[in-house]
């Protein structure tokens, strides 16, 4: 068998290729960034056509810098940024208009008109989702009724949806020349549209959306070969064999596959998951239930999640919207050359709160300045946001299990900056700790894909394989962090009910 396993990582601000040796080690790796389209407040596109063509480049970029060609690849393994929404017609591959990000609260509408009457939690036991405008399903109705055609197009089997894992497959394996149409179970559970428990599209949800189901992939396991690479592509007939919705593959990546194993992403959002095994867990603390992973004609594992929309963009909009920092490690330097963030606390509510508050009427506040504070304020504040918001998400976990979190497992591009992980563990009052690989979104892809194909012979291997990098230990005294998460709850309590019929 090949040597080797290549993840697909399409994430929210780029696209990655990672090649993994049998042991999980990076062996090479290639990634691009691709635009943030921002035509509207509150509104975050990607063109789809772009990101495909990055897709292809960072695939070349990985295997040229291994030496290493199409015959040394066991299998394909695809990670994605979830939610994001791409509708595109089945006979000319040509998306309808751009993806709308999972960041984006255009569909607020949608949300009101479906809760009327019954409330956000409407279709909550049977999706474990609140209606918001995180999900899909809300994005893809607004296309259906705001591009022109697009209803007429759909409901004539014309026109097809998915998430980005499956528009990235779909070209993968030929695109108009016979595509696969799939999903897996952790991208299919984030669309509002999928029973947890059946595993399908609900018919009664679809006909509540006005979503013809000719629209919709087919959804399958999370780990079993849904096709080849097609055509002259560098990777041509080797398997594609593994989908894992991002937050899913860091857990998988992480070996969480026991009930109560955790971990925390550090992305563009930050995203907290917690396997609940084989029962699927309704939280009374404004966490989420979804699919944590199917291996096959194996029972599917479930989770608990906290997801937190702003954390590493903060960064980015720092740099590109105030220009305060050139970069995030100029960010990082920022922060680290003050103690603290001299009393400013930064909500980053750019598009709403989301866990545990669920409030889309929030907007980012900065707020306790004083003559005092400087830029390097700023950025220590920006920075502790995500910590102070995993800690409110923890804070829940803790509420909806019986078992209290003794450690955070964490991963992510963020776990690299040391100040914001010590400053985590202290506002967590529990160890934080880094795995020896940092990349478990990709790698997680890369394992569901070669346990497909026998490449992993199972989870057990996977989990030898995994081994402690950094361990932070709390060090800043109780009443302190009960003072700073106080202080921390007030900023938060500023932001409500800012958008009303007046402010879109």
């Amino acid at each position: 068998m090949p040597g080797y396993v290549l993840a697909i990582d399409q994430g929210t601000t780029s696209s990655r290729a990672i090649i993994f040796d049998r042991s999980g080690s990076i062996v090479s790796s290639g990634q691009k960034e691709h635009r943030q389209i921002l035509p509207k407040a509150g509104w975050v596109e990607h063109d789809a056509v772009e990101i495909w063509d990055n897709v292809r480049e960072v695939v070349g970029t990985a295997l040229s810098r291994a030496s290493l060609t199409r015959h040394d690849i066991a299998a394909v393994g695809l990670t994605n940024q979830r939610e994001t929404t791409v509708v595109w017609s089945r006979s000319t591959g040509q998306p309808v208009g751009n993806a709308i990000v999972w960041q984006d609260v255009r569909t607020q509408a949608i949300c009101d008109e479906l809760s009327a009457g019954v409330g956000p939690d409407r279709f909550k036991e049977a999706t474990g989702l609140p209606l918001t405008p995180y999900f899909a399903g809300t994005k893809l109705r607004w296309i259906l009724d705001n591009v022109p055609g697009a209803r007429e197009q759909a409901e004539a089997g014309e026109l097809l949806f998915g998430t980005m894992d499956s528009w990235v497959v779909w070209n993968l394996t030929g695109g108009t020349d016979g595509g696969r149409h799939v999903t897996d179970v952790t991208n299919a559970s984030r669309t509002l549209l999928m029973d947890l428990r059946t595993l399908e599209w609900s018919p009664e949800i679809l006909a509540a959306f006005d979503i013809p189901a000719g629209m919709l992939p087919v959804i399958r396991s999370s780990s079993e070969t849904y096709g080849t690479v097609h055509g002259s592509q560098l990777l041509r007939e080797v398997p594609i064999a593994g989908i894992l919705g991002d937050q899913q593959a860091a857990a998988f990546g992480q070996a969480a596959f026991g009930p109560g194993d955790a971990k925390n992403t550090y992305g563009t959002g930050c995203f907290v998951l917690v396997n609940t095994g084989d029962r699927i867990v309704s939280s009374a603390n404004g966490l989420l239930a979804t699919v944590a992973y199917r291996l096959g004609e194996q029972a599917p594992s479930y989770a608990l999640e906290g997801s937190i929309a702003v954390a590493g963009s903060l960064v980015h909009w720092l740099r590109d919207n105030l220009g305060i920092v050139s970069s995030a490690a100029e960010a990082e330097e920022l922060a680290g050359s003050v103690p603290d963030s001299g009393g400013a606390y930064f909500v980053p509510a750019f598009s709403g709160l989301f866990a545990p508050y669920w409030r889309p009427d929030a907007r980012g506040a900065l707020v306790g300045l004083t003559r005092f504070v400087t830029k390097a304020h700023i950025a220590r504040a920006a920075l502790e946001a995500t910590a102070f918001q995993t800690r409110e998400v923890l804070d829940a976990v803790n509420a909806d299990s019986e078992v209290p979190l003794k450690e955070l497992r964490v991963d992510g591009g963020m776990v690299a900056n040391d100040a914001l992980m010590q400053f985590q563990a202290d506002i967590l009052g529990v160890p934080v700790v880094r795995p020896r690989i940092a990349e478990t979104t990709a790698l997680g892809a890369a394992y569901a894909a070669g346990l497909a194909v026998g490449f992993w012979t199972g989870q057990e291997e996977l989990a030898a394989n995994w081994a402690e990098g950094r361990r932070w230990e709390p060090a800043l005294p109780g009443p302190e962090r009960d003072r700073r998460m106080r202080l921390w709850k007030k900023a938060v309590a500023r932001t409500f009910d800012w958008v009303d019929e007046d402010v879109r």
